[in-house]
Order: structure tokens, then sequence, then C-alpha cells
């Protein structure tokens, strides 16, 4: 194997915010580290979840060693379920991490398969010729690691998601030392996260939510206090309940994986309750309401997430008045804003407080731009893949790697599918692998594709004519029809003479094509969507999608 090279290659993560996986390939071996899911865009009507394309990794997978997961949370976990039904290697992970994946496993009935082996920070996993050792770091989840995978040709350095944190809720501060160690040693790659390259400093540790939630609860000792946070930051639950403890509250909780979470983190250890804190939420009227902090999902303004039946008096359980606050703990991520502020705003009009984003109610679990820094200083890296973040973060992490003294030369910003080709001495692209993404709607996985998106598209904007028409071929005439059914374009009883102008010019069509022989059912068909699409489109400048239905009796 003298004459192999490493191959690294991102098939998600890169030029986006989540479905982050990287592959590494050293001859007969592959290891893939993470393998998350991303939340579709606006234009991905009716999409669920997004998942990486893994066909190469469906065609090599007798040659896939091993799944190495860096935390817990759905952007580096969350497409398992849907790709161990493709392939199925052992997956290496901390014991929260498994905890959280376990139950969604058992939801896809994959429990009994799937091949799940727990680690703890320090331990190195062999798989092939790969030696890959988990590092402790900080991050707004429970064991969080990153992971140094020594090679034939080097060692890579993989950050995970990570911040520095000198002062965590548990599990102790990042293991600067062994990142050090390896510094030292020597790192041919560092693949380092760019989340929140482009914000100056140092992230706040989580201990500063600790301070805001107990302000709030002070301030509001006659209300019940709602919290909607990420149901993966058992950090920040665990901040809640102290909160809830110390001012005499019970804590309830509700949403199906925030149950399923604080359910896992309390059974592993990783939070510590009190005997007789939480309560079923169907036991909350049961108490005073100053009585109750109720724990939920929703921060992003999900359209089925409890805080947003909550809000719009469609939760079978709990209902919101004025004598309710509501803390918003979390930033809304890029795209969210508009279902963030949709809530609020209902929130206020139902005489309710809302606390977010101006309260410190929330912080970050990614590093800034000082973290990223000593990240640097202490690895030292050869060469330098900047990951985990839109073009314009890797391009900022690009610069800020160039400002801590690297060679422009050594720095990769890659796109996904391409691959990073590394020996001791040199590094260069090398082609592409197949790769892009899979949307999920609902129970299809992969059967909704860009056609069916443009389709989709296509009746949002401009709504969908339905000609129907029944023929006889032999007789060559319309036995019935044609007629209209109009839905999304516009109202039929508000505009029958436009219909009955579209009635006429099917029928004629029609009528044509029998008269001269046509009989072909595609070109009858075209012949009614061109001669519709371009009056409807003189007459109101809109283009609905056309269907002609025709039968031959």
């Amino acid at each position: 194997m003298a004459n192999h090279k490493l191959r690294v290659m991102m098939l998600g993560g890169l030029n986006e915010i989540g479905k982050n996986i990287a592959v590494l390939e050293y001859g007969d071996d592959i290891i893939v580290i993470d393998c998350g899911l991303a939340f579709p865009d606006e234009d991905m009507l009716g999409i669920d979840l997004v998942i990486p394309d893994i066909s190469y990794l469906e065609k090599n997978a007798d040659r896939v060693r091993a799944i190495l997961l860096t935390h817990g949370h759905e952007d580096h976990i969350g497409a398992l379920p849907y790709i161990l039904k493709m392939i199925n290697p052992p997956v290496y992970g901390t014991r929260l991490t498994l905890g959280i994946l376990e139950s969604k496993l058992e939801e896809h009935k994959l429990k009994d398969t799937a091949k799940l082996i727990t680690v703890e920070a320090g331990s190195v996993v062999r798989a092939g010729v790969f030696a890959c050792e988990f590092i402790h770091v900080n991050h707004s989840i429970a064991d969080a690691c990153a992971i140094a995978i020594r090679t034939p040709v080097g060692t890579v350095l993989h950050t995970g998601d990570f911040k520095l944190d000198v002062s965590p809720i548990d599990g102790g501060m990042m293991d600067l030392t062994r990142l050090g160690e390896y510094g030292r040693e020597g790192v041919l790659l560092l693949m380092c996260e760019s989340t929140n390259v482009d914000r100056s400093g140092f992230t706040p540790s989580e201990r500063k939510v600790a301070r805001s939630l107990e302000h709030i609860f002070l301030k509001n000792t006659d209300k019940r206090v709602v919290i909607a946070t990420f149901s993966s930051n058992v950090h920040r639950v665990q901040q809640i309940v102290n909160a809830s403890v110390k001012f005499g509250r019970k804590v309830a909780i509700t949403g199906r994986s925030m149950l399923n979470i604080v359910g896992a983190a309390v059974e592993l250890g990783y939070m510590k309750v009190p005997d007789g804190v939480l309560i079923d939420v169907s036991e909350i009227n049961k108490y005073p309401y100053d009585m109750v902090t109720i724990v939920t999902t929703g921060s992003q303004g999900e359209p089925m997430s409890a805080l947003y039946r909550m809000a719009f008096a469609d939760h079978s359980q709990i209902a919101l008045t004025s004598n309710d606050i509501v803390v918003l703990s979390s930033h809304a991520i890029p795209g969210n804003e508009l279902l963030v502020g949709r809530i609020i705003n209902e929130l206020y009009k139902r005489g309710i407080n809302v606390y977010h984003d101006d309260h410190e109610v929330h912080v970050s679990g990614h590093a800034c731009q000082e973290e990223l820094k000593l990240m640097h200083n202490l690895i030292k890296p050869k060469f330098f893949m900047p990951i985990h973040g839109e073009y314009r973060h890797l391009m900022q992490h690009k610069e800020l790697a160039e400002f801590m003294g690297m060679s422009a030369e050594n720095i990769f910003v890659m796109g996904i599918g391409e691959v990073l080709e590394l020996d001791e001495h040199s590094c260069k692209r090398a082609g592409t692998v197949p790769s892009g993404r899979i949307l999920i709607d609902g129970l299809g996985v992969g059967d909704v594709g860009n056609i069916v998106l443009r389709d989709r598209r296509h009746l949002a904007q401009d709504g969908l004519i339905v000609v129907v028409a029944t023929i006889d071929i032999d007789e060559k005439i319309i036995v019935s029809g044609p007629d209209i059914i109009s839905r999304g374009f516009v109202y039929v009883r508000e505009a029958e003479e436009l219909m009955d102008e579209v009635r006429a010019i099917s029928g004629d069509v029609l009528t044509k094509s029998l008269d001269n022989g046509i009989t072909e059912w595609t070109q009858m068909k075209n012949g009614v969507k061109d001669a519709l699409t371009k009056f409807l489109f003189q007459k109101t400048k809109r283009k609905p999608m056309i269907l002609p239905v025709i039968m031959n009796i």
C-alpha cells in the first residue's frame, strides 16, 4: 500500500449548514465521520428532510470500515436511520450520542440490526489502516468529540463542532492538552468547523444563560414559565431544571424529540433531576401557575412543534394565557426568521410576554474567531480544509488561516463531492465522486427530485387547469366535454366568461386534430396545452399548469 494516497471528501456540510458527512479513503479502507441531515429550503415544497447522497459509499459498501460520530445533533446523526438501510458498518459514538441515536433507530425498526459501539473521550478505534482517537471538546450538547485519525501518510484532525468553554456545565473543559500533543507530533490536514467564523472574540460560556434564566424567574414569580429550546441542548435543559428547583417549580416536558432526548440524558446520567421535580404534562393543571415550568420544542417556529400549537391555541393539553411568559432560548437558524417571528407576533397578540434574543437567553455552541485561532495555533497543520459552513464561512475561514500564517497554497476550499488527495508532502484536488442531496417526503426517500419540485413550484405559483374530454376516435367526434376544472388559478364562478373561452378553444383544438386525422394522444394533448398556454398568458399574464385528460370511448 506504499503507493496509495489518502483521499478525503465531504459528501455534505460544504456551502450549506447541516448534512455534515466526511469520508476518508486509503487503499481498500474507508471511514465515515458523521452522517447528518439538513432541513429543506423554502423552495422545497412539501419536503420534510434532506440527507446526503451516499451512492459512492453504497458502491463501495464492502470497504466501509466504520462510521464515527462526533456528537448527537441532527445535522451530524439525523441521516443515519436512512443511511443504515443502505450500508451497515459499525457505528462508534459516545454514550449520549448513541443513546439519542438508539431512539431514532427504534422508530425505523433498525435497533436490532445496527452495530452500535460505545466509546469515550480518549478511546482509539481501529478501522482498517486508520486509528481514530476521540478527543473531548465543548459544544452545546454533552459528550461532543473531535476525532484525530492516524493514517499511513499522516494525521488528520476533524474538529467536529466545538467551542472553548472554560466553565462548562459538566464534562470539563476541551482537552487542549491532547490537541496540543497532536500539534507537536505534526498534523497533515486540519478539517475545522466554520459556522461562527464571522463572529469576533470568544463564544460566551453556557453558564451565562443560567444568570439570565434566574433573572427571568425572579422577575416573573407570579407567572407560568414556558421555555423553548433545542431538544438536544441537554446542558440548557439542565439549567432550566436547576432554576426551576431554586424557585420551587415543577418541570413538565412536551414535544416528542424533547421527551426522547431528555429521557435518554436522565437515564444515562447526563442530567441530574431531583425526585419529584419532573411531572407529566397532563398534570400541570393540578399546580398553581407560579409553580410550573414547561420545557418545549419549537424554538425555530416549526409549524408542527409543541410551541407553535400552543401559540395558535391548538395544543391538546396546554392553553397559554396572559398568566404565562415564553422564553425562546435559541437564535433563529438562517431561513427560519419568518417562522419564529410569526410565533412571537401571535404570542404578543394573546397578551403573552416573550423573552428572546435581547435577553441573553442563548449562547452559541460554535467557536468564534479567537477560538478558531487557538485551534489553528495548537494544531499547526501542514494543510487545511475549512468545513461546516456556507461558502462565505469557508472563505472567511481561509482568510483567518492566512492571517495565522498559513500559505494560501496549502488551504483548500472544497465543494461537495470534490476529492482532496494527500501524501506525506503534498495535497491536491483529484476529481469528484457522486454526491448531492436526497429528499425525504413522508415515507418516500429519494422519489421526489428536481422535476417534481419544479411542478410543485409551478402549481404553487400559477395553479392548475384540467381539461377533460371524451372522444370517439373511430367516428372522429367529441362525445363529451371538454369540461374545465380550475384549482389555484381563478375562482370559476367569478370567471365564467374566461372558462367558456378556455372550453371553446380546447374544443376547437380537439376538433381540428380529429378532422386532420391526428389521433396520437401526446400530439392532441400538446395541442391543447400550447393553445391554452398562449391564450391564458395573453389574457392574464399567468402560466398555470395545464393538464389535458382525453379518453377514448
